[in-house]
């Protein structure tokens, strides 16, 4: 077990040893690591028809570079956070941007689709050592009062980064610097990533109580990546090549790995021994809770923006620039929200804050695309909706990281925060599946007939907010109370 004194051999500092200043960089190092992460699962979008005549790609091998870094990605995230926990969360920090950093110049050297491919898994890869550290290291660095203004900020950062994310890999690819063109979207991660890595040396705090050491359950790590690995290709791939009908056996195999690696989880806990998910988590009320809404709120938010923006472009024939501008308003919704009401209102109202958003969310949404449905795709009107739901998005979603992790004991804060991710990653395939399935179903081949499906895709991501508010009616309502803390917290 690492000690005060082997920390300040190795230069770093402890939690309590930072001022606000080095807090503050601290924290501007690991929210520069989830912009990495998120804008690189949504900027690829862009540039698929670039890539395309580029390197000669097939239809296949575009599904591949999308779907192999969320693969990836999804599937190993629960291992990436036990190793923070065991072996020190800056460590795993430093070694996952290192990890994003040299993926990203593979991706933006490649010179055939299967290069490319193995590259983009690789990235996925890599994010999911660096993704668990980032909630892990402010909740260390934050008590849990402090951690309301700042963990909201990461639910702000991945709405915005999932939608800025075309926007910047459009303005890259006209840019085409170098004559680089589509291979900027990879290169540009490199003095960013190298930034943080250089920054997070100096400024990460370790915890001086790194389990050096530690034993890895690497049958588990291996049921449940295989086990989400299945669940995610069966609603991202495997939906799209045999429709849900010849998914579900995939679905269900995937869901029969994560329950055997939970059972294996539990016994082994039982025994003393190390496991890949910690099972008292789920004792907790705020934790389990927070989680369930968690995925239910990433499937709508994820499933709305997908219908949102094929709508407004094969519906009303806008533009990938127009409708990417047309997000404006909702993106500046939730970074009010999140800003100015999250930070201010959480402490004094609890739960009913989030729930409240929930509601103005879904009110938003479904005013949105009715008014798309209508053909609208501008205006005074259409604005105010995307603003009020932008506004919903950050009151719900800003709460869910603090209220996840604030009975948690920060030696799980590791594994707590890749459950979270982890069930993130799933809702988000979960709503491309449902909301998809509810859209493109009754979407019709003319443009008029592209706008029937927001109907049912609206009722779905009502009805999947709904379960979030629900969930968070299920909080403790006194959501950071002293008396309901964790062990060791």
């Amino acid at each position: 077990m690492a000690t005060k004194q082997d920390a300040a051999r190795s230069g770093a500092r402890l939690p309590h040893e930072l001022d606000d200043r080095q807090r503050s960089l601290a924290f501007f190092t690991v929210l520069t690591a989830v912009v990495l992460e998120v804008a690189d699962s949504t900027i690829i979008n862009t540039a698929l028809p670039a890539i395309r005549q580029g390197l000669g790609a097939s239809p296949a091998a575009m599904q591949w570079i999308v779907a192999g870094y969320l693969l990836t990605l999804g599937s190993l995230l629960l291992l990436g956070g036990r190793l923070g926990d065991a072996f020190g969360h800056a460590r795993m920090f430093l070694g996952g941007v290192a990890g994003f950093i040299l993926a990203s110049a593979l991706c933006g050297l490649a010179l055939s689709p299967t290069q490319l491919v193995l590259a983009r898994i690789l990235q996925g890869g890599a994010g999911a050592m660096m993704g668990p550290q980032t909630m892990a290291i402010v909740q260390l660095l934050y008590t849990p009062i402090e951690r309301v203004s700042r963990l909201a900020y990461f639910g702000m950062i991945i709405g915005l980064a999932a939608i800025v994310g075309p926007i910047v890999g459009g303005f890259l690819i006209q840019l085409n610097l170098f004559g680089l063109g589509w291979r900027l979207i990879f290169l540009i991660n490199l003095p960013i990533g190298l930034f943080a890595l250089l920054l997070g040396r100096t400024t990460l705090p370790r915890t001086g109580e790194e389990h050096r050491g530690l034993a890895i359950d690497l049958g588990g790590a291996a049921l449940f990546a295989a086990g989400f690995g299945a669940v995610l290709f069966a609603l991202i791939q495997a939906r799209e090549w045999l429709g849900m009908r010849g998914a579900a056996p995939l679905l269900l195999l995937g869901l029969a790995l994560v329950a055997l690696g939970w059972r294996r989880s539990v016994r082994r806990r039982t025994a003393g021994l190390p496991a890949m998910i910690e099972p008292a988590l789920f004792a907790l009320r705020s934790f389990r809770w927070g989680v369930v809404a968690a995925t239910a709120f990433s499937s709508a938010s994820i499933g709305f923006l997908m219908i949102f923006a094929v709508s407004l472009q094969q519906g009303l024939g806008l533009t990938p620039l127009g409708t990417a501008l047309v997000h404006i308003p909702f993106g500046a919704g939730v970074m009010a929200a999140v800003a100015l009401i999250v930070p201010r209102l959480l402490p004094r109202l609890g739960r009913v804050l989030p729930m409240v958003g929930g509601v103005l969310m879904a009110a938003g949404i479904v005013a949105v695309l009715m008014l798309i449905r209508l053909g609208v795709g501008h205006g005074a009107l259409l604005i105010t909706m995307l603003a009020l739901a932008g506004v919903g998005f950050g009151t719900l979603s800003g709460p869910l990281g603090p209220i996840v992790v604030s009975d948690v004991a920060r030696t799980h804060a590791g594994t707590a925060s890749a459950t979270l991710r982890t069930a993130q990653q799933l809702g988000g395939a979960l709503g491309i599946a449902l909301v998809g399935t509810a859209y493109f179903s009754v979407s019709g081949h003319d443009a008029a007939a592209r706008l029937q499906g927001l109907l049912p895709g609206a009722i779905t991501v009502a009805l999947l907010l709904a379960v979030a508010i629900f969930a968070v009616s299920r909080l403790p309502a006194d959501l950071f109370g002293a008396h309901r803390r964790g062990p060791a917290h």
